[in-house]
Formats: structure tokens, C-alpha cells, sequence
């Protein structure tokens, strides 16, 4: 054998440079595939009422052909800078709850994903506020769905904030409370939904971010009284939906919460922010509740 090796590398050598055979080219590995996450919800999902909803929309895809970016935009650029790779979608209708979207929409997403994002309509039960009756069954029912196509797939449930118009004005169940009670009260049926489903993986405490925000002195809670120097207004025009710094805190939650990378990691200087009109200490403080928040919750 030893013989046979010298022999081959005589021959080798004997040949002049110009004929021996190129090496063949490096094997580079394949580019591993995006992970998959789609975000289904409404309004809140969408950005509505700033310019988040029309941001980068081309970055991600809208599967109801809407050409909406939102705060799945936010997520796929935020993800993009901590140098992952997700390709991100949604289906989203304004003002419409879970049970719209498994009932009217789910032949356009019941497919295998990686991670699903659920977000409920703003009072849970647009006739009976408070209610999680119809919440627990249809986020029990969409898990299902997503777990029967992928049994690895992650589905987060994703409770949002107090609505100012519904807390400082009369006519709501939470007329007159203290502003966080109404984000409470959205988090414990997520809580309540989660137990209730297998399939359901874990929260994104957007409304509790709201809440903390509000407590630290980082966001004014009352905007129907002026907006304290040096505080964000979370809310839009309406006092219903989330302005741009409103919207911001959410996608960093949800980021933070899928990725689990640390929101502060993404810095002052965040694209998204500078491209919004954020300054740096908004951009990091929002970043700072958004973190404090997620450990504050653990792995919930």
C-alpha cells in the first residue's frame, strides 16, 4: 500500500503544474432556512393610527394583501440587527377577534410555523367586556390548528394595554380604576387561556410593559390631562390605540420574548427608532421596560 502512495505521488509530481487537475471549489454549507412567524390580530397588531402601520410593510408578508407593515415589521427588523433571520407574516383585520380569524380566515394560514403570535381584541369580548369566555376557547382552538401542522411550532398569546378611553371616561367596566387594572385584567385571561390549552406555549406581557412604563415615570398615564414633560404618550389621537413609542414597546416585548435576546441589546440608535422619530433615550428606556418586564415575568 505504502508502495502504491509513493507511486501515485511520483505521478503526481511528474506532471507539470499546468496539467494537474484544479482543486475542486470549497464546499460552502447551505444557508440555514428563515424561521417562520406569523402574528395574527387586529388593529393593535397592524399599528394602526401611526406610522408604524405602513413601515418597511415590504420586509414582511401581508397575507390578506393589505401591504400593512406594523409591529411585525418592527420584529423583522429588530431581528434583523441582533442578526437573525425569521421570515415574518401576518394576517391581521382591524377591530375583529380570534374567532373571526379561525372562523373566516384560516384556510390563508393553517400551514406549519415556526412561531405564532395571538392578539385579542381589545376588551377580549367587544359584547361583554371583560368576558374570556370566547378568548380561551378560540386561542385554545387556533393552537391546535398550529400544533396539529407543526408540533414543534411556539404560540404566544399576546394581551395588550389599557385603553385611556375606556379608563379616564365613564361607560366601561373600568371606568375609574387605577390604569393598570384594565392590562391586569387582559394578562390574567391570557394566564386563564394558557392553562386551558396544551398548545399554547406562552404570553407576551405587552400590556404589562404599558404598566410598568407608566410606573417608572418613563410614559404618562393619563393623557387626557396633558402629557408630563419628559414623558411618552403611549396612546394615539384617540386614546385607544398605541402611538409610535406605543407600538415600539410592544414589538421589543414580543421580540424579546421569541427571540430571547435582550431588548437593550439593540441600543440607542436603533434603526426603527431613528426611523420613526425616537430619540436615543426613548428608544433605550423603552428598551429597559421592555427587558425589566420579561424578567420580570420569567418564562411564563
Amino acid at each position: 500500500m505504502k508502495a502504491a502512495l509513493f507511486a501515485l505521488a511520483t505521478l503526481t509530481a511528474a506532471v507539470p503544474a499546468t496539467a494537474q487537475t484544479a482543486p475542486a471549489p470549497a464546499q460552502t454549507a447551505p444557508a440555514a432556512a428563515p424561521r417562520t412567524i406569523l402574528f395574527i390580530g387586529n388593529s393593535f397588531t397592524q399599528g394602526a393610527h401611526s406610522p408604524v402601520r405602513n413601515y418597511r410593510a415590504s420586509t414582511v408578508t401581508d397575507l390578506n394583501g393589505d401591504g400593512l407593515g406594523g409591529v411585525p415589521a418592527l420584529f423583522k427588523l429588530f431581528s434583523e440587527q441582533a442578526g437573525l433571520n425569521y421570515a415574518v407574516s401576518l394576517e391581521t383585520q382591524g377591530g375583529r377577534s380570534l374567532g373571526f380569524h379561525l372562523t373566516e380566515r384560516a384556510a390563508r394560514f393553517n400551514r406549519p410555523w415556526d412561531v405564532v403570535v395571538l392578539q385579542e381584541y381589545s376588551t377580549l369580548d367587544r359584547q361583554r367586556p371583560g368576558d374570556a369566555t370566547a378568548y380561551i376557547r378560540d386561542s385554545g382552538a387556533l393552537a391546535a390548528m398550529f400544533t396539529r401542522a407543526n408540533r414543534n411550532v411556539d404560540v404566544y398569546l399576546m394581551p395588550t394595554w389599557s385603553r385611556a378611553d375606556l379608563v379616564w371616561k365613564p361607560g366601561s367596566p373600568w371606568s375609574g380604576t387605577p390604569i393598570n387594572k384594565m392590562a391586569d385584567d387582559l394578562f390574567t385571561a391570557a394566564v386563564r387561556a394558557k392553562a386551558a390549552s396544551r398548545d399554547i406555549d406562552g404570553i407576551v406581557p405587552v400590556g404589562l410593559a404599558w404598566n410598568r412604563a407608566f410606573s417608572a415615570g418613563v410614559a404618562d398615564p393619563n393623557p387626557y390631562d396633558g402629557i408630563a414633560f419628559g414623558q411618552l404618550d403611549l396612546w394615539s389621537y384617540d386614546q385607544y390605540h398605541a402611538s409610535t413609542a406605543g407600538y415600539y414597546l410592544e414589538a421589543l416585548t414580543v421580540f424579546g420574548r421569541v427571540t430571547g435576546v435582550d431588548p437593550r441589546t439593540l441600543g440607542g440608535r436603533e434603526r426603527a427608532a431613528d426611523d420613526l422619530g425616537l430619540s436615543n433615550a426613548q428608544a433605550s428606556a423603552l428598551q429597559r421596560i421592555a427587558y425589566e418586564t420579561l424578567q420580570a415575568e420569567g418564562r411564563r
